[in-house]
């Protein structure tokens, strides 16, 4: 069963649930409780950012700044037990010229390391974008060769049918083939099925249970295999060193962004 706090299902307010996740002051920072740590992946303007906060905030916004990556937190009850969700905003990834290999900055290695559940996205508009799944399920693989990756494939803009270019059979077919599952999304229009979607993988996630440390990998699997892959900081972090944490949110300019929007639709 999943439950929220009325703070997660309330009207935007200063008390509202994009919290940014503390500093650790040390190597090791357990986070309280059970965590579930997702990264969301996918092309330039796919719509990432605007399905995690339509996912959290229940809100959207269609024109966002270029995104380099934030952390978001929010705490929930799973089938009875507290949980602290720890959702991974990504920038883009691409396809190396006319290849079949993805290119990854190094921020989006550390966090296909680090996740324990993976969100896929392209946009139903863009046949390229959705292309690219393909090569980054595949790079994903690379850094977690052994692991059991739960993974949610969403078709996004689900609301501009008239410019479709990518079919809901063709997403339901890549998902079954990637061993995750498939949504067919509108981050502007709908959001009961943007949360179900991500209650889907977090409830997955929490029956395989991941949690606190991420996919494991496999002994002496090499975690950076492709090309870009994870950093020699991301194969220690098992030994206790440190990861360095994604940026968190800049609060007060999503507050104010959020604001416009609000105040736009008003007019």
């Amino acid at each position: 069963m999943w439950h929220f706090s009325a703070s997660a299902i309330a009207p935007y307010s200063t008390n509202f649930l994009l919290v940014p996740i503390p500093e650790c002051p040390g190597p090791v920072c357990p986070p309280p409780g059970k965590a579930i740590k997702i990264v969301v992946l996918g092309a330039s303007g796919v719509g990432k950012t605007a399905l995690v906060v339509r996912f959290l905030t229940k809100r959207f916004i269609g024109d966002y700044e270029a995104n380099t990556g934030s952390l978001y937190s929010r705490q929930f009850t799973l089938d009875g037990e507290e949980i602290s969700l720890q959702v991974q905003d990504t920038p883009y990834v691409a396809l190396e010229g006319n290849s079949e290999v993805v290119v990854c900055q190094e921020q989006v290695n550390r966090s296909i390391y680090w996740a324990d559940g993976f969100v896929c996205v392209y946009s139903i508009t863009d046949l390229a974008s959705y292309r690219i799944i393909r090569p980054l399920y595949q790079h994903i693989r690379k850094i977690h060769p052994n692991a059991n990756i739960p993974l949610l494939l969403l078709g996004n803009k689900g609301d501009l049918l008239r410019a479709r270019q990518v079919s809901s059979e063709e997403g339901e077919q890549l998902a079954g083939e990637l061993g995750g599952s498939y949504s067919e999304v509108s981050a502007r229009e709908n959001f009961d099925s943007v949360n179900d979607a991500f209650q889907q993988l977090c409830q997955l996630v929490g029956r395989i249970g991941g949690g606190g440390s991420g996919p494991s990998v496999g002994p002496g699997a090499n975690a950076n295999a492709g090309i870009g892959a994870c950093s020699s900081v991301c194969v220690e972090k098992r030994r206790g060193l440190h990861l360095a944490r994604p940026k968190s949110p800049n609060m007060q300019d999503l507050k104010r962004r959020l604001k416009q929007a609000l105040s736009s639709k008003s007019r």
